[in-house]
């Protein structure tokens, strides 16, 4: 009896390790995602080069849609794109509304509500102004009370002004098009931005100026955000994604293609900004 009751719960273990390891086979991420036929990003409008979508046929065009695009290809599925924000992308991600999120920046602060995948690409922190006089001013000589800085709160952008720029009188807006607002109408000197970013902007705004890289020339990773409670397949396969295509030289070619429209290329480009890192 004995041996039959030892046989019998050592059977019902091995049913229960084979019914646990098909629930987590089931519960892959690449599963999930090749079950749904879909992988899901999040887009954020009108955020040229990275997205931007097109109000009459709907599609969506920048860097970040074209790196989506390829990862969706290389698991064998369509691409979804979820009508986000920078900072809904966040939390788009922790609730499973989207399976990515891209062109994120790698902020401290981040990594405690989602993961990070291996660096995209690497972006420099710039100034845009009208004003040539700041064109060799460092980020020790802005931090004068004298020069007025713009920001959108909360952003990247706002952390590099408080750690660099403690004493120049920083403006905070809601919104970026408001700090636009105030460096064309010459309530600021100029605005902080990502490099990528401002020179798009500074082509369609011929007002705001040129794309300064201030000295030490600040970069920071561009990352792809997951879910923390993924499976560890899916990030190392979206880490590896990440770096073959940013070594291999992709991301830069999908860049620059999402620049072409602008007429920008890679001369356009401010001296000390390096792509690659």
């Amino acid at each position: 009896m004995k041996l039959k009751a030892f046989i019998g719960g050592t059977l019902a273990a091995l049913a229960t390790a084979v019914s646990i390891g098909s629930a987590q086979a089931q519960d892959s991420k690449i599963d999930e995602i090749r079950e749904r036929g879909t992988l899901r990003m999040a887009g954020i409008l009108s955020e040229d080069p990275y997205f931007a979508k097109d109000p009459r046929t709907g599609e969506w065009r920048g860097f970040a849609v074209s790196m989506a695009r390829d990862i969706a290809e290389t698991l064998g599925v369509e691409l979804e794109v979820v009508e986000s924000s920078w900072s809904n992308s966040i939390l788009d991600v922790q609730s499973g509304k989207v399976d990515l999120a891209l062109a994120l920046t790698a902020l401290p602060k981040r990594a405690m509500a989602i993961s990070f995948s291996d660096p995209t690409y690497y972006n420099s922190f710039v100034i845009i102004s009208p004003n040539a006089a700041l064109a060799d001013k460092g980020w020790a000589e802005l931090n004068d009370p004298a020069y007025t800085i713009a920001v959108d709160l909360g952003s990247a952008q706002d952390n590099i002004a408080r750690q660099y720029l403690p004493n120049a009188n920083v403006l905070r807006f809601k919104s970026r098009d408001e700090a636009v607002i105030a460096v064309t109408t010459g309530k600021a000197d100029a605005m902080i931005n990502t490099v990528l970013n401002s020179v798009v902007m500074s082509k369609k705004n011929s007002a705001l100026g040129t794309v300064y890289v201030p000295k030490p020339t600040l970069s920071s990773p561009s990352v792809i955000g997951l879910n923390y409670d993924t499976d560890e397949t899916w990030k190392a396969f979206i880490s590896a994604w990440a770096d073959y295509n940013r070594r291999v030289g992709n991301n830069q070619t999908w860049i620059v293609e999402s620049l072409a429209p602008f007429d920008v290329t890679l001369d356009d480009l401010p001296e000390g900004f390096d792509i690659g890192g």
